[in-house]
């Protein structure tokens, strides 16, 4: 069973051409039947197509509205707005979300998207870590989420798979860390016994700065997790074992001279317990 993670940076490219090479970026990272793939920087008008262009189903899910200005806008009129010429413009036009791509035979049971930096969690956790009233009210300005779905495919195997962008504060990667503990506490309120649990996104943090995943992976063996991280992109497991994450080349995601993405894919390889 093969899992894919990759923040798509909206389609952009390195360096920047004249259009979006987001469906490019969708059918390269579903290319050889991977079993799951989690997406994160989906501009909000992709939403729901990812799927079709990499022939599976797909569960996503929006964090941030588009905009025309300060006035929200249809995310249509987004993708007309927005530019692949620069990702921060991209990002302000068409909003972002995150998508999580499943086998087309599988069986949607539930999905359920968190919050990870609400007003009052920015407040209690900014307040715990020292953070000044300014930090805080930066910290929750832009909304991040973690969403994930329950699943089962024909031969009665039962998944849930969850995804996450982090905060990005790289002068203090508690921020990023505090979201992560609270998206894991999320995953692990809804997991069920017979399900092989995954989380992959984009942490925004290493391995060796999460005190989160530290403690995942030094938990009693009934509630422990395995890292598979590969830098700040990780993927987290439970009841299943896995390869290390294998980081794709510069030379595996270019194309016509471009890379693709400011972000590598990263993949592992599970072996169900």
């Amino acid at each position: 069973m093969r899992v894919r993670t990759w923040n798509l940076n909206h389609g952009n490219s390195v360096p920047p051409g004249a259009r979006s090479l987001l469906r490019a970026m969708v059918e390269l990272i579903a290319a050889g039947e991977p079993s799951v793939i989690c997406l994160q920087e989906v501009p909000a008008w992709a939403l729901g197509s990812l799927g079709g262009w990499a022939a599976m189903k797909e569960v996503p899910a929006r964090a941030t509205r588009p905009h025309a200005g300060p006035l929200p806008a249809p995310a249509a009129v987004g993708k007309l707005l927005s530019t692949p010429h620069s990702g921060r413009l991209s990002a302000a036009f068409t909003g972002a979300g995150n998508s999580i791509l499943i086998p087309a035979a599988a069986s949607i049971r539930d999905v359920k998207t968190v919050t990870l930096n609400t007003n009052v969690f920015c407040e209690e956790r900014g307040a715990a870590l020292g953070l000044s009233r300014k930090q805080m009210r930066a910290w929750e300005r832009k909304r991040r989420i973690c969403h994930l779905v329950h699943y089962e495919l024909p031969n009665r195997r039962r998944y849930l798979v969850a995804t996450l962008q982090t905060t990005s504060y790289p002068s203090d990667t508690r921020l990023a860390d505090a979201e992560l503990r609270r998206a894991v506490g999320f995953v692990d309120r809804h997991a069920e016994v017979e399900e092989t649990v995954i989380v992959a996104g984009d942490f925004n943090l290493t391995r060796a700065q999460s005190q989160t995943i530290a403690e995942l992976e030094s938990a009693a063996p009934e509630f422990r997790w395995t890292d598979r991280g590969a830098r700040i992109e990780d993927v987290l497991l439970r009841g299943a074992v896995a390869s290390s994450a294998r980081r794709w080349s510069d030379e595996e995601r270019t194309r016509s001279g471009r890379l693709l993405s400011d972000h590598a894919p990263v993949e592992v390889e599970l072996e169900e317990r």
